[in-house]
């Protein structure tokens, strides 16, 4: 059993708190935010043991084991490397870093500590991912060849509240985060069921035409006037896969906000936003409710009320039935999930692996393979869709 302090207690942490100090293999529970206010209100609100005037002071004290790291998407990587050197394991929200150097700094701290790192890639657990995972180990594929990958998000359905949350007066300079730098919602959902890895990359990035002062060069933080890409990545051992990653689109991400398909040289499974169908050479068998999670909440409940109304669907839904929830505690039973049943195993996952010194599913080398080819496939969108060689770190140590 052990401690962890939360780091950042903005939109997505409260859901996480709550979770961790459910669970059984977890102490107490700190928390700590650049505005205290908030911080304060996380405490109170989810009964935590705690707050820290800074992640300095977090990490400074012997009452915090572990930190799970719930701060703005760019910041990630320096933040974990800080915890890593400091002597505590950590969890972190995605991305894991935004360049190549941060991934490999991480890396090279967890080998110089022997700590346990975990990204918390939800779409490593979406149920279309589960679903093809076991496919692809039981052969039903054949020779998997091609997949594809899409987060497709509309910056109209939530997102503007969100930076506005996090971003304070000069929320614009970072609302327009470049889309292929936040890759792993679909780069992790094709890679968490395929046992490959990408090792190059051309992608398209489509200039925003909205003229409202996000993804304006003028003002954003990233240089970045892109709010659509494309790329198209080839893989280890032969194939490809595609992914898009969008924030100016028709569709209606709060039903599905990622979304996959996978084909084989022998079957094929194909998933939309609210349908999806397992195919092969004599038809096609529909199993849009193998993955479908069921409510575990209605999203007008006072505990999400932190969440931007067009968010909430994403923290409300419990478990699909391709999902193995006899693996999880207990005490997660009656305790809301979230991003298509994903919240539960990424808890159970970080905690198991650092009370037992294991690995996790989404270890420091298996989040490099899913960050770092949206980071190279950035850069080949900069540069007119060049074909770009993407490094990889290698396997995972086998223990």
């Amino acid at each position: 059993m052990f401690s962890l302090g939360i780091v950042g207690a903005g939109q997505f942490a409260g859901q996480f708190a709550k979770l961790f100090l459910a669970h059984p293999g977890v102490s107490d529970v700190y928390v700590t935010d650049v505005i205290a206010d908030r911080a304060e209100h996380l405490y109170a609100d989810e009964g935590l043991a705690g707050t820290f005037p800074s992640y300095e002071a977090m990490l400074a004290s012997d009452a915090v084991d572990a930190v799970a790291i719930f701060t703005q998407r760019w910041t990630h990587g320096p933040l974990v490397v800080q915890g890593l050197k400091a002597g505590k394991h950590v969890y972190s929200a995605v991305p894991m870093a935004i360049t190549e150097q941060e991934i490999a700094a991480i890396i090279d701290a967890v080998k110089a500590t022997g700590l346990t790192y975990m990204m918390g890639e939800t779409s490593h657990y979406n149920p279309a991912t589960v679903y093809a995972r076991n496919q692809i180990a039981a052969g039903a594929f054949g020779r998997l060849f091609y997949a594809e990958g899409d987060y497709v998000h509309d910056m109209d359905l939530g997102f503007y509240e969100a930076y506005q949350y996090s971003g304070g007066e000069q929320w614009k300079e970072t609302a327009s985060y470049p889309p292929l730098l936040y890759p792993t919602h679909s780069i992790g959902g094709v890679l968490g069921a395929w046992e490959t890895h990408a090792v190059s990359v051309s992608a398209i990035g489509v200039t925003d035409e909205r003229g409202d002062g996000v993804f304006d060069k003028d003002v954003s933080q990233f240089d970045n006037d892109v709010s659509n890409a494309t790329a198209l990545f080839e893989v280890a051992g032969g194939g490809s896969f595609r992914t898009n990653e969008f924030r100016r689109v028709g569709y209606p991400s709060q039903i599905r906000e990622s979304r996959f398909r996978f084909f084989g040289t022998e079957a094929s499974m194909e998933q939309l936003a609210t349908v999806a169908f397992w195919q092969d050479k004599r038809g096609i068998e529909e199993i849009s409710e193998l993955l479908e999670p069921k409510p575990t909440m209605s999203p007008d409940d006072p505990s999400l009320q932190r969440i931007a109304p067009d968010l909430r669907a994403a923290f409300t839904s419990g478990s699909a039935p391709v999902h193995d929830r006899e693996r999880l505690p207990r005490e997660f039973d009656e305790i809301h999930n979230g991003h298509e049943g994903s919240h539960h195993f990424l808890v159970d996952d970080f905690v198991s692996a650092v009370n037992a010194g294991s690995l996790p599913p989404v270890n420091a080398w298996v989040a490099a393979r899913y960050t770092l080819p949206g980071i190279v496939a950035h850069e080949s969108s900069r540069l007119g869709g060049a074909r770009l060689a993407i490094p990889d770190f290698g396997d995972a140590p086998a223990s």
